[in-house]
C-alpha cells in the first residue's frame, strides 16, 4: 500500500507542533517590536528574551552568548568572516576540513581573495580530522580552526572536544587563536556543551531540530571580539543589526527546549532505527557500502553507496514509490558529478555516485522503515538490471 515516508531529515525537518503552538501568538497578538520601550514590545522583548535561554541551555553556554541569526549559514558566516576580521592584526591563516558545510567553504574562499591563506585538511576512510594533522597545519599566522562538530552528509562526529583543548594549550603559550564549529547537524541529535568542547564560536539552525526555516543562532564565548556582518540597529550587543523576528526566536527556543528535554531517549530511539535499518540492508543488499564512521556518528544518519547504480536514480525511483531520501551529488549539464564528501573518504568515483543518505527524524516510526525496506532492495535491483556497467561486472 503506497504512503508518505520521509527520511531527509537532515535537510529539513518537519515542524513539531508545540513549537507551532508556541510562535503563534507571535504571529498574530503579541506582535511588537522587541526594540520598543512600550508595553507590546517589552512582551516580545521577554519572549525574545526566553529564547535566549532556552537555546542556551540546550548546549550549556550563558544566554549572553547567544546571537540569533537568519539560519546556520549566516551562523558560519558571521563566526569565521566576524572572527578573522575583528582579529586579523594576529593572524591570516585559517584551518578547517575538506568535508566542511558550503557555508564555511565558501566564506574561506572569500577570505582568501582577501588575503587570507586556508588549509584544507583530509579527512580519510573514516570521515573524520586528525589533531596531528592539525598540529602539523599550524603555523605563526593561524587564527582560526573550524571543523563541524558533524557532517551534514555522512553524519561523522569529528573529535571536537580534543581540538578545543589543543587550541586552549596553544592560548596558555600565548598564542592568539580561537576555534569555531559547526554544530548544525549535531545540537539537538547528541549532547552538544560548549564548555566540554572548548570551542570559542558555534553555529546551530532551527529548521534541523523542528523548527521553521529562517532562524539559527551563533554561541559566542564571553570575552570574543567579533566584526558584525549586518550592519544597522544595536540588536544581539551590536553583533546582529536588525528588527529581531520574535515568532521564529521563539519556535527555536521552544524546539531547544524540547530537544534538551527529549535528547537522551529521542537519541537512543534514533539509533535504533538507523541500526535496525542498516542491518536489514547489509543482509539483502549485495554491494552496500556504509559511508564514515561506524561509530563516531549522529544517531540520525546513515549514508550508503549501492554498486551499480547512480544515487539520482534511486533518488528518483524511490521518490515516485512514496519515500524521500537525499544524495550528495549534484546534477549538472546533464551529468551527475560524484559527491565531494564521498570521494574524500577515498572512495571510487562509481561508489561516490551510487550514494545515499537515509536520515531519520522525531516523527518517523517503525512502520516507515518496514515500508522502505520492503521497496529498496526491489529498486535497485531494478536499476542494476538497467546499468549496463553493472551488468558487465556481474558476468
Amino acid at each position: 500500500m503506497f504512503r508518505r515516508v520521509y527520511l531527509d531529515n537532515s535537510a529539513t525537518t518537519p515542524i513539531d507542533p508545540q513549537v507551532v503552538e508556541a510562535m503563534m501568538p507571535y504571529l498574530t497578538d503579541k506582535f511588537g517590536n522587541a526594540s520598543s520601550i512600550h508595553f507590546f514590545g517589552q512582551e516580545a522583548k521577554a519572549a525574545v528574551d526566553k529564547a535566549r535561554h532556552q537555546v542556551a541551555a540546550l548546549i550549556n553556554a550563558r544566554p549572553n552568548e547567544i546571537v540569533f541569526t537568519s539560519g546556520g549559514t549566516e551562523a558560519d558566516n558571521l563566526g569565521v568572516h566576524g572572527l578573522v576580521e575583528a582579529n586579523r592584526k594576529y593572524g591570516k591563516h585559517i584551518i578547517t576540513s575538506e568535508i566542511e558545510h558550503s557555508a564555511i567553504k565558501a566564506t574561506c574562499a572569500e577570505l582568501e581573495t582577501q588575503g587570507f591563506s586556508v588549509t584544507y585538511l583530509p579527512v580519510y576512510e573514516n570521515g573524520r580530522v586528525t589533531i596531528d594533522d592539525i598540529k602539523a597545519a599550524i603555523t605563526d599566522e593561524t587564527i582560526l580552526i573550524s571543523i563541524m562538530t558533524a557532517n551534514n552528509e555522512i553524519g561523522t562526529l569529528q573529535p571536537v572536544a580534543e581540538i578545543g583543548r589543543f587550541v586552549e594549550s596553544l592560548r596558555e603559550d600565548g598564542k592568539k587563536i580561537w576555534f569555531h564549529t559547526d554544530a548544525v547537524q549535531a545540537a539537538g541529535k547528541i549532547p552538544v556543551d560548549v564548555e566540554e568542547i572548548g570551542c570559542d564560536l558555534l553555529s546551530l539552525s532551527a529548521h534541523k531540530i523542528y523548527a521553521p526555516k529562517g532562524v539559527g543562532a551563533l554561541y559566542v564565548r564571553r570575552g570574543v571580539r567579533l566584526h558584525p556582518r549586518q550592519l544597522g540597529g544595536r540588536q544581539e550587543r551590536e553583533r546582529r543589526g536588525g528588527t529581531e523576528s520574535v515568532p521564529l526566536i521563539v519556535a527555536l527556543g521552544q524546539a531547544c527546549e524540547i530537544a534538551q528535554s527529549n535528547l537522551e531517549h529521542e537519541t537512543e530511539t534514533m539509533r535504533s532505527i538507523r541500526d535496525s535499518f542498516e542491518s536489514k540492508v547489509g543482509e539483502v543488499i549485495d554491494d552496500a557500502v556504509f559511508n564514515g564512521d561506524r561509530d563516531h556518528r549522529v544517531p540520525t544518519v546513515s549514508n550508503i553507496s549501492f554498486g551499480g547504480i547512480e544515487g539520482e536514480g534511486l533518488l528518483i525511483n524511490l521518490d515516485m514509490q512514496g519515500i524521500a531520501v537525499s544524495t550528495g551529488s549534484a546534477c549538472s549539464s546533464g551529468s551527475v558529478e560524484p559527491s565531494p564528501v564521498i570521494k574524500a573518504l577515498g572512495q571510487r568515483d562509481d561508489l561516490a555516485r551510487g550514494a545515499v543518505r537515509f536520515s531519520f527524524g522525531r516523527f518517523n516510526s517503525a512502520d516507515d522503515i518496514e515500508y522502505v525496506l520492503n521497496i529498496l532492495p526491489k529498486a535497485i535491483e531494478t536499476l542494476r538490471r538497467l546499468s549496463p556497467a553493472h551488468a558487465r561486472s556481474a558476468g
